[in-house]
């Protein structure tokens, strides 16, 4: 190439969906930060002299800012994605930098009002990261959305286990300072890319599928190597230098995946340089009723649009299109189809999210090591990334193989999540590290099976604000799991304790339970309301098996815009 092809070409790299997909993986690899609160969580209860309630307060405003992205969506309807994310990146700096400057004492202790606004602030810029790179992604993918979602939230799945290994390197083992890692990373990758990550003209390819698999094989090298360290450092004793050579490591794994995308911009590169010889017509005249008739139906379809068009939004709430079709955002949320998967969402998310947030308070409980809580929290990292590009996949290959539901597997994998429920509530020796894989698992493959739902029942047009109304239901879950359940119940038992050492909550700092007996019967409940989740979601699943079995996809075909088979496929023909 001349110095003026290499421009042109980068400029090409550096605008093609493929190279859009790296960028993305990083930018989602970065956040995840609020699956790390088990990890600093004991931070601010010492240093703030918290009670468990009042901490889990504060993991509900977390959880709430994780969640509530509907200000991000309906903010990216109409401005451009690189405004989206210059925001996030702000409001995440701003979020968890106060939290920083809190626990270290460099600032005057807030009121916990203030706390929870500061770390509701850092979580909601996730929202707007997911908006800006996941739905766009989506959006120039759209028959790879399953897969696609599997691997983007697969990433975020991830997130907590790589700030762990780079937190180690750059800052030792000071957890507070994992808080200011949270600050600045996030917002400097997403800094980086926010001119890159836009909605691109859909041009399906052939090997498109092919190409994900290699992403998905490159991912889970890098989360077995997160595992093999997780194990390794609760076994060896590493060094500085050993974290600074596995966080290295970590980033080479994190880049692979950037030469996959340089490949494919290469192909579509050299694919338009090709000459494109124009189909022969042929022509067929009609018999003129034929036309007349397609003219008169052309007219009526017009009409109708037109009468849709004019008519207000309020107006057609209870007239809603067929499933798969665009729905309006007042359509989609009203219909019976999204109240059932709120009720399916508010049970399994808000009891995944509530056993998460304890994660470090119940190795605590139960006598473990701190750093072998930040082992439980690594595990539940690496396997909730399992979870998301299981449920992503596998879902896809079923999906089209078997025309099975996703929401069905929806309803096996809360199935799955009441067995880590219950393995906490009557613990033996070791099974908080089997729960810890359970629950990472089963949480983190709820989230593409949800996302992609949305998608599939109520189109793309309004998706940036439909998948954030989605998930509405987990903080409220949350909520009342977690702070108005659990963390009663845990500070209850905690009293019980301090009263039979002949104490008082004045006398001692923060309010601490230990024993099985802490969580026993928090867990059980959270088993409970998550089978009943299970049911909802297999009632879900029973109402839509005829949508299913049809071509879901079709539309995306059939579409003037779409252009089929530009690269490999070409040349294979």
């Amino acid at each position: 190439m001349g110095d003026g092809e290499t421009v042109r070409f980068l400029i090409h790299l550096f605008n093609g969906r493929w190279f859009m997909v790296f960028a993305s993986f990083l930018i989602m690899a970065c956040a995840g930060a609020t699956y790390l609160f088990g990890t600093y969580s004991k931070d601010i209860k010492s240093t703030l002299g918290y009670d468990q309630t009042t901490l889990n307060l504060l993991g509900f405003f977390k959880d709430l800012g994780a969640n509530v992205g509907v200000l991000s969506g309906l903010i990216a309807e109409v401005t451009p994605t690189w405004f989206v994310l210059t925001i996030g990146s702000a409001m995440n700096f701003v979020g968890y930098f106060m939290i920083w400057l809190t626990v270290t004492g460099k600032v005057v202790k807030p009121k916990v009002w203030q706390m929870c606004l500061y770390i509701c602030i850092g979580a909601n810029s996730q929202n707007f990261a997911n908006t800006g790179a996941l739905v766009t992604c989506v959006k120039n993918f759209p028959e790879s959305r399953g897969v696609m979602l599997g691997l983007l939230k697969g990433y975020v799945g991830l997130s907590g286990a790589i700030m762990t290994q780079l937190y180690f390197a750059i800052y030792g083992n000071d957890s507070k300072s994992l808080i200011l890692l949270i600050a600045w990373l996030p917002a400097a990758v997403s800094l980086v890319f926010v001119y890159l990550i836009r909605e691109k003209k859909v041009v399906r390819q052939r090997n498109e599928l092919n190409v994900f698999y290699q992403f998905l094989y490159l991912s889970i090298l890098l989360a077995l190597f997160l595992m093999a360290m997780n194990i390794a450092e609760k076994t060896v004793h590493f060094s500085k230098a050993a974290y600074a050579t596995s966080a290295t490591i970590c980033c080479v794994l994190l880049f692979v995946p950037l030469g996959v995308s340089v490949k494919q911009e290469i192909e579509v590169w050299n694919m338009k340089k090709l000459p494109i010889e124009e189909p022969t017509e042929l022509k067929v005249e009609k018999p003129k009723k034929e036309l007349d008739l397609d003219l008169d139906l052309k007219k009526s379809a017009k009409v109708d649009l037109e009468e849709k068009e004019t008519k207000s939004c309020f107006l057609t709430v209870f007239s809603p299109p067929a499933r798969g079709e665009d729905y309006t955002i007042l359509q989609a949320l009203l219909s019976t189809d999204m109240i059932i998967l709120f009720v399916a969402t508010f049970c399994g998310l808000g009891s995944s999210l509530t056993a998460v947030d304890n994660l470090g308070q119940i190795g605590e409980s139960l006598g473990y090591p701190n750093h072998t809580v930040s082992s439980f929290v690594s595990l539940v990292s690496i396997w909730n990334y399992f979870g998301r590009v299981f449920s992503g996949f596998v879902s896809e290959y079923l999906l089209a193989k078997y025309k099975l539901p996703r929401p069905l597997m929806m309803t096996l994998v809360l199935l799955l999540s009441c067995a880590g429920h219950l393995l906490i509530a009557f613990p033996v020796p070791g099974s908080v590290y089997i729960a810890s894989i359970l629950m990472g698992f089963s949480f983190g493959a709820q989230l593409p099976l949800l996302f992609a739902i949305i998608s599939e029942l109520f189109g793309l047009k309004y998706y940036s604000t439909l998948f954030n109304c989605g998930q509405l239901a987990s903080p409220l879950g949350s909520y009342i799991l977690n702070v108005r359940v659990t963390g009663m119940l845990y500070d209850r038992e905690a009293l019980k304790q301090l009263t039979a050492r002949g104490l008082t909550r004045k006398d001692v700092k923060d309010l601490t339970c230990l024993g099985s007996q802490c969580y026993k019967l928090p867990f059980v409940i959270l088993a409970a309301v998550t089978f009943f989740g299970a049911l909802v979601a297999l009632g879900l699943a029973i109402r839509t098996r005829e949508f299913y079995k049809g071509d879901i996809y079709k539309k995306f075909r059939d579409s003037p815009e779409s252009e089929s088979e530009l690269v490999t496929g070409s040349r294979k023909s």
